[in-house]
């Protein structure tokens, strides 16, 4: 459908509202694996490798998915399948997760997990691409990034709340009961957010529905979805190929963060010594709030990146968010009680703000409307990839480069994120340029 309808402020708010489910998920996980982790005896220097499981299945699932998604037509869409199958799986995930006995349980739920957060989330990105025309792409994915922020927000929050309202003791595996019941509340909120998205939002279905069906029906849907994605890459236009060099340093900064970041608060900030301490768990838990609060940040300056970006482009927008959390990260050095850790993480949050959506407003306007879904799988490969190669390479430099010291990870992130920020610069913006040439500015 070329000439899409501008949509209403709500019905953009309930076709983004999946995402905060989505985003509850990957709060709970990115704030709770590693110590989730450390209490079921994991050494510190593998913690990477024990997160591959969500860049490598989103290296598997998403370019598959998008493909998928292009080709599907049902009763409840193209891409509201997608959304639903994953949501359940993923949520029977978060009820399974803090109930871990052992480290190879927690490990291999983590993969199941992630597989299919990523099958929900993949097809939630083509969906702007799908109902938004190009001048509101910009507010469709900003919305993204503002219930992200509110779903990553209560999720890093919740042990720390729970804990704060009385609810105290670990089960026999070490783990907090704080931890417990801050899954299972995940795991309805994942689920919940993305039925309301399901049951309140429509897809434009293909504009010749027998020639699709006709289409979909030739050759096997492996050798169908394997030429897609293989044409994808072969036809991947400049500003996509761009973009990766903007994506590998930015992805390759923040699991430096989500891995290191909580443990560096417990023994750079309380002064924990023992990971069984009370320190240790108290220091853990406001890495969780510091996460919290970036994520506050996020969907508060999210509806301000829109405007700012009619003033000093998308470009220019995404270069000053990452450069606030490039160096947010590398204040962490100076954090000399807890609270002065909230100013970092103010910056990452504004950087998260526009993580989660510049690069993607920049690829919709650079790519062919009906291969929204596998460009949208293949773009988030750049994502994966650069987590996968910190994830190998950080266990090979943790006592060496970095001291065996978690505070040098998180500083390494800070440094990665400033040159993703210079790397904008070589990013051509084809949709910004059609925008202005047809008179309707950003």
């Amino acid at each position: 459908m070329q000439n899409k309808p501008k949509l209403t402020f709500w019905q953009i708010w309930n076709m983004s509202f999946g995402f905060l489910g989505i985003q509850f998920g990957w709060g709970l996980q990115m704030a709770n694996m590693s110590p989730i982790y450390k209490y079921l005896g994991a050494d510190e220097s593998s913690l990477p490798y024990l997160w591959l499981a969500g860049p490598l299945t989103g290296l598997l699932v998403q370019p598959i998915v998008g493909a998928m998604s292009d080709r599907t037509w049902t009763r409840l869409g193209r891409r509201r399948p997608f959304f639903l199958v994953g949501a359940v799986i993923a949520s029977i995930c978060l009820l399974l997760m803090p109930n871990s006995s052992a480290l190879w349980m927690a490990a291999s739920l983590l993969w199941i997990m992630d597989a299919s957060i990523n099958i929900t989330m993949e097809p939630f990105r083509a969906f702007v691409g799908d109902k938004l025309p190009e001048e509101q792409r910009t507010l469709g994915f900003v919305m993204q990034s503002f219930f992200i922020g509110i779903g990553s927000t209560l999720a890093n929050a919740l042990p720390y709340i729970l804990t704060f309202l009385g609810v105290v003791g670990v089960m026999k595996s070490g783990i907090p009961y704080s931890t417990l019941i801050a899954f299972i509340v995940g795991a309805v909120a994942f689920l919940a957010a993305v039925l309301w998205t399901v049951y309140t939002t429509d897809e434009f279905p293909p504009e010749d529905i027998e020639s699709f069906r006709r289409k979909n029906a030739q050759g096997s849907i492996v050798g169908n979805i394997l030429k897609e994605v293989g044409e994808a890459f072969r036809d991947m236009p400049t500003t996509m190929k761009q973009l990766a060099v903007v994506q590998f340093f930015t992805w390759f900064a923040l699991p430096f963060m989500w891995q290191f970041y909580g443990l560096t608060v417990a023994r750079h900030v309380f002064g924990s010594v023992d990971d069984k301490s009370d320190l240790f768990k108290q220091g853990t838990e406001w890495g969780g709030v510091c996460f919290a609060i970036y994520n506050l940040v996020c969907f508060l300056v999210a509806f301000a990146i829109p405007p700012l970006a009619n003033k000093i482009g998308r470009k220019g927008v995404h270069i000053l968010c990452l450069t606030c959390g490039g160096l947010g990260l590398i204040s962490t050095y100076f954090a000399g009680n807890p609270y002065f850790l909230w100013i970092g993480m103010a910056g990452v949050g504004i950087a998260w703000a526009s993580i989660l959506s510049m690069p993607y407003v920049i690829l919709a306007g650079a790519i062919k409307p009906e291969r929204m879904g596998v460009y949208m799988g293949v773009f988030n490969l750049f994502i994966v990839i650069p987590q996968v190669v910190q994830s190998f390479l950080t266990p090979q430099i943790y006592k060496s480069v970095l001291a065996d010291n978690p505070l040098n990870a998180v500083m390494l992130g800070g440094a990665s994120m400033l040159v993703a920020a210079v790397s904008v610069l070589i990013v051509k913006d084809v949709g910004a340029t059609n925008i202005e040439v047809a008179g309707g500015g950003h």
